[in-house]
């Protein structure tokens, strides 16, 4: 009976959650041009992002099936998908707030004390985060996250679609998606001239939000 009751309550919150949906952006496709044109950001938001928010919901729905059934051996199979997908549906929507037409320039307050504290200067972490970005090989995302135990920056590339914090345990205050999808029909293979554009597009307000927040 407890069995029968524990997989009842498990069906039950499973059937109750909400599907995973595309979030809407609060500046038009083209409002972070001439930075990231707007058929990029109209194919990477409409397209890729909501191909993630679909296959994810599939495969938590076959997942909440393998789960009622006991069915350990498709609950691991799973692993790879919900991995790709759950890490593309959260980087994204995480990406999509750290970009602004009102951005760029330099952060302000607490971020920037914090910026100067681990890396010496805005501009050095700059030079290290860009670095980093155009290095990742193949297709992948660069951070400046938050380790909470230091109470510290940190710079991490992360390949594919592997969500930081769920993978290295740094909170996600900024992030690049240098996969080619994120600016190939606007500068080619030329990731360097992609990077050193977006720093003018970057939302300060929302990564010092998000610092914010991960020191609670």
């Amino acid at each position: 009976r407890c069995a029968a009751s524990l997989s009842q309550t498990i069906n039950q919150v499973a059937a109750s959650r909400q599907k995973h949906t595309l979030p809407d952006l609060t500046y038009d496709y083209g409002a972070l041009e001439p930075y990231i044109n707007a058929e990029i950001m109209q194919l990477h938001h409409s397209k890729h992002h909501a191909t993630y928010v679909n296959n994810l919901n599939v495969a938590e729905e076959k997942y909440k099936e393998a789960l009622a059934k006991g069915d350990v051996t498709t609950q691991v199979a799973l692993q790879p998908a919900l991995r790709f997908n759950g890490g593309g549906h959260i980087n994204h929507t995480i990406f999509w707030t750290n970009l602004s037409p009102n951005g760029g320039g330099e952060p302000q307050g607490e971020l920037m004390e914090a910026i100067k504290k681990d890396f010496g200067s805005f501009e050095k972490m700059k030079e290290k985060l860009s670095a980093a970005s155009v290095a990742v090989q193949g297709s992948g995302w660069c951070w400046l996250g938050y380790e909470k135990d230091s109470g510290r920056l940190r710079i991490a590339a992360c390949a594919n679609q592997d969500p930081l914090q769920g993978t290295t345990g740094l909170i996600p205050l900024l992030g690049i998606d240098v996969w080619e999808h994120a600016y190939y029909l606007q500068y080619k293979n030329v990731r360097p001239d992609y990077v050193k554009a977006i720093w003018n597009v970057i939302n300060w307000e929302n990564v010092s939000e998000r610092l914010q927040t991960a020191k609670k």
